[in-house]
């Protein structure tokens, strides 16, 4: 069992190795950035990792504050489904309503596996190129639905 500081101080060594893989990865757009922080460009979405000692996730997050614009942007991602999930070999969970850390009514849309931890460092290369996969590929299908989304 490890300490709260030694939780944190893997958790700081994870993430600076995963920017570090991902230094020389490019996005569809053939551009370098942050994967950390990928910007969607649609306002209001948010492309997530989490990684903990259960569960590595990529986790596209929509967080309109107005619920009917919410629900409306939900409505043409299930249109365009096909299009968003096209890129990634592994299912995705739908999760149209779900509360948030901050209680916040927010929809999701996950690629998870509980294959690794991120407590176990011979796990983290495995872990990084679960994300790495999953963020170009998920790069690709943002960049392709995004010109059929009316918001």
């Amino acid at each position: 069992m490890y300490s709260k500081e030694e939780k944190r101080d893997l958790n700081i060594q994870f993430w600076d190795g995963f920017n570090e893989y991902m230094k020389k990865s490019k996005s569809s757009a053939s551009r370098r950035l942050n994967w950390l922080s990928y910007p969607t460009n649609v306002k209001d979405t948010y492309l997530r990792l989490h990684c903990n000692d259960a569960t590595s996730a990529l986790r596209f997050d929509i967080q309109f504050k107005d619920k009917d614009i919410r629900v409306i942007f939900w409505e043409q991602l299930q249109e365009l489904k096909s299009l968003l999930t096209s890129h990634v070999n592994s299912p995705s969970d739908w999760i149209e309503q779900l509360e948030d850390s901050e209680g916040r009514t927010i929809s999701r849309i996950q690629w998870e596996s509980s294959e690794w931890s991120l407590y176990q460092k011979n796990d983290w290369k495995k872990i990084y190129k679960f994300f790495k996969d999953y963020c170009r590929s998920q790069s690709i299908s943002i960049k392709n639905t995004k010109k059929f989304l009316l918001i």
